[in-house]
């Protein structure tokens, strides 16, 4: 009798938790103590420094407790992940876009996507209101909210053939809030790409090291991807040893070429960068995934968690204390001279994506998705990615809170108010009536002189000051004060490696959502491995964010410096969208008892998010106002003036008439499209409530043919499993096995 060979199971049998021993319950019991500890100390601390290490200490507490338990609880309960069921990178596999990846690999690339500027600058110019406000939202905003938007998007998109944000929202919204989702998302996503290109091109201008050392993760990605599909596949460990150690290599040597006579070659002005990274886009959004997308982003996930990594290991043993209080004056006030407006609702528009960003849900539901191997990975790659960029903005937090006030001040207020000069600065700073803050033009040249550079004043966006935050605590651990000049160069750098890998995923992201728009009419479209859809959705989108970039390196007061105002606003808004569409879908698949997980995020962002779009486009103040500042500045010119603020001259006072125009307009339209999506997603709630139907858009349950486990590191079970696949061999040597984790 023949007997037929059985394959290998492909999911864990008993996917229980561990049984609750009574050391288990000792270390919970422990993070649980310390998380309370940390937290007390913070929230209680007033009128004295804080060491911190609290923050911390605070943070991972949260963090574990949350992933352990809440995370775990939306996978199993609310969405029932199941990993006997296919995925789309198994069942579409193509090689291009459709790519099964080791879930280490769609980690980083993942985390490499969504940590943009928000995390980085973000919590740095929340820091005017306090260390507490910021604290509190950037790690609870992400355990309820952000955590759980990218989670669920990423999971439905999943269960959607990958389909992206806005065709989600048209599919289970309906066709009114469907199509104004696909305008706000694809309007918004190209703005967003703009702001973040303009931050990266604003690094890296006049910077040799930043663009040799960022220019060289180019061929190592391509390296790694050849070596994951065709020499070594599924050896993740061996390329990422390899990798890490070109990269480390990259960056020392962008220290040599500065020094040398090559440096001219790598010394960009910001047009010449603004096409570097137009062609850049444009390559990563239509060759393979596997070839540079996925590769460099995982590659600088290395450099991201190691750089944030080092610094919290560094405030371990440095052990700095805040000089920012727990709230400040401006908290209350809304006069701020680092941005205009109170606590509520600003500080939470200003920090963004460290806590919830719209953002994310576009790359959770664009490439990502499509990288999947198994459902439960959503745990680790959506949840696990977003409570990592989290931690990023709390270091970014401890960073600014911790370095001397005035310098904070006099760096991140603008040149309207300080001359520009460190005698205007220091007067400007001394004038806030901060108490204990006393500064002189002395200090401030001295500060510059440290990290050999001419002047720190009026150095606003953030990304400095984050800059000499990470010098002032890793030079405390390596080289001491001589070494402050290269942390601080190094963190220049490093801010726009990180920036730079949501312009690539975010242009990949923009293809897919265009092609999805175009293909409701030309359904040829749809098809993302069609070459030449591909190629012309991608050369749309980067000339889409790539003029408006080039016009905001060109126009100092137009162009992307235009919009930037309302990148906050408007990434929040997007939040709002996926998040309406994550309590649609369940309300319509009949799990409407679990609605409250996106539910209570969803009213917590509207309510915020169309506030603070109310006083954008009401407040009669200039400062808060688009439309008061736009009639300011009309007034101005009709009365002979020729300076006003930061306009220096009638040209740029017409410029300031022009843009607050465009500010207040856009505000207005994106207010009305999220209002009439929110509409439309109730209409379809309450429908399906007093109906009591099921209406599900997802794909049919297909089974899965192949096995990879679910967290970060296999357990003894999973480990059990691979070894019987191992003996099994159910591929031919021949089978692609790209970048999947088959060790």
């Amino acid at each position: 009798m023949v007997v037929q060979e059985q394959q290998p199971p492909v999911s864990v049998p008993d996917d229980r938790p561990p049984k609750w021993t009574p050391q288990r319950i000792a270390v919970w019991a422990g993070i649980a103590l310390l998380g309370g500890v940390a937290w007390s100390i913070l929230a209680l601390g007033r009128g004295e420094s804080v060491s911190a290490i609290w923050f911390v200490f605070a943070a991972l507490s949260s963090y574990a407790i949350a992933y352990r338990f809440y995370a775990r609880f939306i996978v199993t309960r609310v969405l029932r992940a199941d990993d006997t069921r296919a995925t789309p990178a198994e069942r579409l596999e193509n090689g291009l876009d459709y790519n099964r990846t080791d879930r280490r690999v769609t980690y980083g690339h993942h985390f490499a996507a969504i940590a943009g500027a928000g995390p980085l600058v973000g919590p740095v110019l929340a820091a005017q209101m306090g260390y507490l406000p910021g604290t509190i939202w950037i790690i609870v905003g992400v355990i309820v909210a952000g955590a759980v938007q990218d989670l669920m998007i990423l999971f439905f998109s999943m269960r959607r053939n990958g389909r992206s944000l806005g065709q989600m929202a048209r599919q289970d919204i309906g066709p009114v809030g469907g199509i104004a989702a696909l305008i706000a998302v694809l309007a918004i996503m190209i703005m967003i790409l703009a702001v973040l290109a303009l931050v990266v091109v604003n690094a890296l201008a006049e910077s040799p090291w930043g663009v040799f050392s960022i220019a060289m993760t180019i061929p190592i990605a391509f390296f790694m991807g050849v070596y994951l599909r065709y020499l070594r596949p599924g050896r993740i460990v061996e390329v990422s040893l390899l990798g890490c150690g070109l990269l480390i290599l990259a960056i020392v040597s962008g220290g040599w070429v500065a020094a040398s006579s090559l440096a001219p070659m790598f010394t960009l002005d910001k047009v010449t960068l603004v096409w570097c990274l137009i062609g850049y886009g444009f390559a990563a959004s239509v060759l393979p995934v596997w070839m540079l997308l996925a590769p460099r982003d995982y590659l600088s996930t290395f450099m991201k968690v190691g750089t944030i990594g080092l610094l919290a290991v560094g405030i371990l043993v440095v052990a700095p204390n805040t000089t920012m209080p727990a709230f400040t004056d401006f908290a209350f006030n809304g006069a701020g001279p680092v941005f205009s407006g109170t606590l509520f609702p600003f500080v939470f528009i200003i920090i963004a994506c460290g806590a919830l960003s719209g953002f994310h849900a576009l790359i959770a539901s664009g490439t990502t998705p499509k990288m999947i191997e198994k459902e439960r990975q959503v745990r680790l790659v959506g949840y696990g990615g977003m409570l990592t960029e989290s931690f990023v903005a709390i270091m970014a937090l401890v960073a600014a809170c911790t370095i001397d006030q005035g310098l904070y001040f006099a760096m991140n207020s603008g040149a309207g108010v300080t001359g520009g000069t460190a005698a205007g600065a220091a007067e400007f700073v001394n004038g806030l009536g901060l108490a204990g803050v006393s500064i002189t033009a002395e200090d401030l040249n001295a500060a510059a002189a440290v990290v050999e550079e001419e002047s720190l004043v009026s150095r606003t966006g953030g990304a400095p000051t984050l800059a000499i935050g990470i010098s002032e605590i890793l030079s405390g651990i390596f080289g001491g004060a001589g070494a402050k000049a290269f942390w601080y160069h190094f963190a220049i750098m490093f801010e726009a490696l990180f920036i730079l890998t949501t312009v690539d995923a975010g242009t990949r992201v923009g293809r897919f959502m265009l092609q999805d728009t175009i293909g409701n009419v030309i359904p040829r479209f749809k098809d993302t491995s069609w070459k030449v859809g591909s190629i012309l959705a991608s050369a749309i989108i980067v000339a889409a964010w790539g003029s408006i970039l080039l016009m905001g390196v060109t126009d100092p007061l137009g162009g992307i410096n235009t919009l930037f105002p309302l990148f906050g606003i408007s990434n929040q808004l997007l939040a709002a969208v996926a998040l309406a569409v994550c309590v649609t879908i369940l309300c319509k698949t009949g799990r409407v008892r679990y609605a409250w997980v996106p539910g209570i995020p969803l009213a917590w962002d509207a309510v915020v998010t169309l506030t603070a779009s109310w006083q954008k486009i009401f407040s009669d103040d200039p400062r808060i106002g688009y439309w008061a500042q736009h009639t300011q500045y009309k007034d101005a010119i009709a009365a002979g003036q020729t300076q006003l603020g930061p306009a220096a001259n009638l040209d740029q006072m017409e410029a300031v008439v022009r843009n607050t125009f465009i500010q207040g307009a856009l505000s207005i339209l994106f207010a009305v499209l999220i209002i009439v999506i929110l509409a439309d997603a109730i209409r379809v709630c309450v429908a399906h409530l007093r109906s009591g139907g099921i209406s599900d858009s997802e794909h049919p349950h297909e089974p899965s043919k192949v096995f990879a486990p679910a967290g970060l590191f296999a357990t003894a079970e999973e480990k059990r499993i691979q070894q019987m696949w191992a003996e099994h061999r159910p591929e031919s040597p021949e089978a692609p096995a790209v970048l999947a984790g088959r060790e």
